[in-house]
Order: C-alpha cells, then structure tokens, then sequence
C-alpha cells in the first residue's frame, strides 16, 4: 500500500499468480490493510456496477460517523478514480487526486469522511468495491462532480453522464453552507477511536 496525496486515501497492489490452469488473485486482504490503517476496516456490503462510457458516479460520502470507508476495484475495462477531501476544516479542503485503475491489481481505499467518485473510460466498465457501512440512504449525500468550484480535471472529449441524483447534488460551497460535508476534526476522532479499540 502507498498513501495517496489525500490524507486517508491509499493506492493498494496485489499479485496475481498464474499457471496454465490461469490465474489465482487475493481482491482484498484485510490483515495488511489493518496492519497500515491502525484499525480492521470492516466489510458490510459488497456493491458491482457497470457503467457505459462517460457515465460519472459520485462525489458520494456518508455523515461520519459512521461515514462510509470503500475499497474499490475495476474488474473490466476502466475507469478514472476520484477522491476528494470534503472534510471542513481540513487542511487540504476541496482538493481531490486521480487514479486510473484499468487493471484488478490496483486498487484504491477510501476512509470515511471523504468523496469519491469515478467515471468511466470504456463500456461495461466494471467496479467492484466493498463498504464499511452498508447503504442507508438518510445519512448519504452527494456533491456535484462538475462542480466548477471543486474543478475536478475529468478527462477531455468524453461527455459526462450523471444520474438524476447527482445532476441535482449541490457544488461543495453550497454544501458546506448547509452544513452537509463531514468535519476533519470528527472524523480524525472517529479514526483515532477505531485505532485504539484495535490495539486495546
């Protein structure tokens, strides 16, 4: 694992092993991840989607706590990966770094508290990520991912396509005027928290 520029964003890279029967790959392994975060981050759910070209999802997050940490890997095709510090209070507020993942041997962790989003690069692009919460509507929230406030660099010439959901989501200053976005403070507790019950 390698952190990302984003506090509480890592890149991870497994291995595959193949023979002449084909290839054997561990997707997820929590013990080094927990080894890395200080904690176990735990799996509720299990999301797939597929997506055709252009199509944008996110900038999703949950209120913290619980928030919503995600482990997110592209099975076919692929997709460019978006993480963005919506944290208020944080010192890097607003900024977001991408990755492409186009290959299952990379994938990326995301720690409560902060957006994320993707868009895809080709058709039947597939992601599969793992949450640690599962879905609950009433504390999930969105900001638009044309914002152009936030400026997120999505990559020229592909149109982009946003459910009606996100096409309605407010840009980050509205958002942080209604007081959606997650504290930076509350969630370093949050994790601060989850640390010391793993090592007590």
């Amino acid at each position: 694992m390698r952190p990302l520029g984003i506090e509480g964003a890592w890149l991870v890279e497994s291995r595959v092993f193949g023979d002449e029967r084909g290839e054997f790959q561990e997707l997820f392994r929590g013990g080094p991840l927990s080894d890395t975060l200080g904690y176990v981050p735990g799996v509720a759910q299990v999301n797939r989607s597929v997506s055709r070209k252009g199509v944008v999802r996110g900038v999703h997050f949950a209120d913290v706590p619980p928030g919503q940490a995600k482990y997110v890997t592209c099975l076919r095709g692929a997709v460019l990966d978006v993480v963005v510090d919506i944290r208020a209070g944080s010192p890097a507020y607003g900024a977001w770094e991408t990755v492409r993942l186009d290959d299952p041997r990379r994938s990326v962790y995301i720690e409560a508290g902060l957006g994320h989003a993707f868009m895809a690069l080709t058709d039947d692009a597939t992601v599969v990520y793992l949450t640690s919460e599962g879905y609950a509507p009433e504390r999930e929230h969105a900001v638009h991912p044309l914002d152009p406030a936030l400026g997120i660099a999505w990559p020229p010439g592909i149109e982009p396509v946003l459910s009606a959901k996100d096409s309605r989501a407010p840009g980050l200053e509205e958002s942080a005027l209604r007081g959606l976005l997650p504290d930076y403070h509350t969630c370093a507790d949050f994790h601060r928290e989850l640390r010391r019950r793993f090592t007590a």
